[in-house]
């Protein structure tokens, strides 16, 4: 446990974690909390950047994005301008939900939404024109087993 938060403040990060839409009252309720104190926390986390953001979750199925693809990349370079290439090529196109640098084999892993191979395959030559790259393979998701966004706090 972080020493900057405490059991209470675990339980409120895991209930808005399930459900941010919870009211102040129930979450307040739930944690065992006076409302006001409980807002107090939470402003605290928000301030201190513990709290990231409220959000919804879509389902990428029903959106028309149901196709996940991780991408292997080896790099095309090593050099700032590379990497510059590439940092804005991720921040610019949307498709690109997850982007990690790795040691190993692998240089990065990208997590690729899109509705169908041939939107991937469109995706895949918008990439390799923005930024050279060494090598390059991709998995396509065919299941789902976990797929979360809550952290086992």
């Amino acid at each position: 446990m972080n020493a900057n938060l405490d059991k209470i403040d675990h339980s409120i990060l895991t209930s808005l974690q399930k459900d941010a839409t919870l009211s102040m009252d129930a979450l307040a309720e739930k944690v065992h909390l006076s409302r006001n104190a409980c807002w107090r926390r939470i402003r605290v986390m928000e301030e201190a950047g513990v709290i990231k953001a409220r959000v919804a979750l879509v389902d990428a199925e029903k959106v028309g994005l149901g196709l996940q693809v991780f991408v292997l990349m080896k790099a095309g370079a090593h050099d700032p301008k590379w990497l510059k290439q590439f940092h804005d090529a991720v921040r610019l196109m949307p498709q690109i939900v997850g982007a990690h640098r790795m040691s190993g084999d692998l240089d990065y892993v990208l997590r690729v939404r899109v509705g169908s191979v041939k939107d991937y395959d469109s995706f895949y030559q918008d990439l390799i024109r923005r930024v050279p790259i060494s090598d390059v393979s991709a998995s396509f998701v065919m299941d789902d087993i976990k797929d979360t966004t809550e952290l086992p706090l």
